[in-house]
């Protein structure tokens, strides 16, 4: 196996609305005594601030957003079609109760002290720079409210600045 290797940013080329719509990806928080890792398909890569950036949205009821909130960094990952079991279990399931990398077989590995999945083929290790709560009275589209947050359980958007990227 190939080992991870950082990677120059502008030489990347993905599709967001696939990478992260479609495949999916890991967002992992946390350090080397605690973390954890979920499932996320709503977010982007973009420019921000000055920075290169990914936005992650992530429910408030969510163990990962605890790690998310108490650290500063975080990294967001992309596994190949092979680890889709994986993918659907840490979307799942909570890791309040059980290592959630260890149930989804996925080996965690650290850079810079941030958690990641050894598995992944890309991943985007990066320091957060703002957590923005979404609220009711932000949309503007009266159908998003009753669609996605009947229960009330909100997302928070994440902006984080990419610090690297490590590819295989």
């Amino acid at each position: 196996m190939h080992t991870f290797q950082p990677y120059p940013i502008e030489e990347l080329e993905m599709n967001p609305f696939t990478k992260i719509g479609k495949e999916w990806a890991l967002v992992s928080a946390g350090d080397k005594a605690k973390y954890n890792t979920m499932t996320v398909s709503w977010g982007g890569v973009g420019v921000l601030w000055g920075k290169d950036v990914v936005y992650i949205f992530i429910r408030d009821s969510r163990y990962t957003k605890e790690f998310i909130d108490n650290g500063d960094l975080f990294s967001l990952s992309f596994l190949s079609e092979d680890y889709r079991a994986a993918l659907n279990y840490c979307g799942s399931h909570s890791g309040r109760d059980e290592d959630k990398f260890a149930a989804a077989d996925l080996t965690p590995a650290f850079r810079h002290d941030i958690p990641y999945p050894d598995e992944a083929n890309l991943v985007f290790l990066c320091k957060k720079m703002a957590a923005v709560p979404i609220a009711e009275d932000a949309f503007t589209d009266s159908q998003i409210m009753p669609k996605w947050y009947a229960d009330k359980d909100m997302h928070t958007m994440y902006v984080g600045e990419i610090v690297e990227v490590l590819a295989r």
